[in-house]
């Protein structure tokens, strides 16, 4: 059993630091040494919960579920997952990818544990193909206007009683589309915050100088969200 013990923990920290390695190149919040310590910690108390059942259950009859404390990794490592989902000022919701990768280091850490290992790397590599090349391969085939455009998040300051529309229009001649505004007075001048979709290809600094260029425009914020 010690053989095995070290072999099955050694896999499940080699997936997990592939799992790491990928979030880690993307500056993620989760990095290599937390989503090794999950796989790892998940393959243990997957190991123990096996093991527990023919060494304490009594010969002949147990009601002793070898799964048990397994089954408990799944929503507990959901706390861990939680935490790096966040909510940005503009209602961006970001990191679930993330979130979801913490919960594959623990299902590969519980499948390993479990002597399925053929099954756990055969995860890791389409959980890294889904991640990484899928995307890109649904970007350049998908159509472009859907798929090859991305969400900037705009706040514009106008001079009171200056015409609010000269800014939308400057807006459609740079072929971008208004998903959501929200306009507000603020001290004497309009507050105009504002979703936009844009090509994947418009730099955020070209938007922000077409829309800095418009008359009665005090200032400028965009956001790539």
């Amino acid at each position: 059993m010690t053989y095995e013990f070290l072999v099955k923990l050694g896999i499940a920290m080699f997936l997990g630091f592939l799992i790491g390695v990928d979030r880690q190149l993307k500056h993620k919040p989760l990095g290599v040494k937390t989503s090794m310590v999950i796989s790892v910690a998940s393959c243990l108390i997957t190991i123990v919960s096996i093991e527990a059942v023919h060494r304490f259950s009594s010969p002949g009859s147990t009601n002793m579920d070898p799964m048990r404390l397994a089954a408990q990794i799944v929503s507990g490592v959901g706390f861990l997952g939680a935490g790096v989902i966040l909510r940005r000022s503009n209602d961006v919701i970001s990191g679930l990818t993330t979130a979801s990768m913490v919960w594959a280091a623990s299902g590969l850490g519980i499948a390993v544990g479990a002597g399925f290992y053929w099954e756990a790397v055969t995860a890791t590599v389409l959980i890294i193909l889904a991640i990484n090349l899928f995307p890109l391969v649904l970007k350049w085939l998908g159509p472009s206007s859907l798929l090859r455009r991305r969400d900037l998040a705009i706040k514009v300051t106008v001079e009171e009683g200056a015409d609010l529309n000269q800014v939308f229009k400057q807006i459609k001649r740079a072929a971008l589309t208004v998903k959501r505004v929200k306009v507000k007075d603020v001290e004497k001048q309009h507050v105009l915050e504002m979703i936009i979709s844009a090509p994947d290809d418009t730099y955020t600094t070209d938007v922000y100088k077409a829309l800095k260029n418009v008359d009665n425009v005090r200032s400028v914020e965009v956001e790539s969200r």
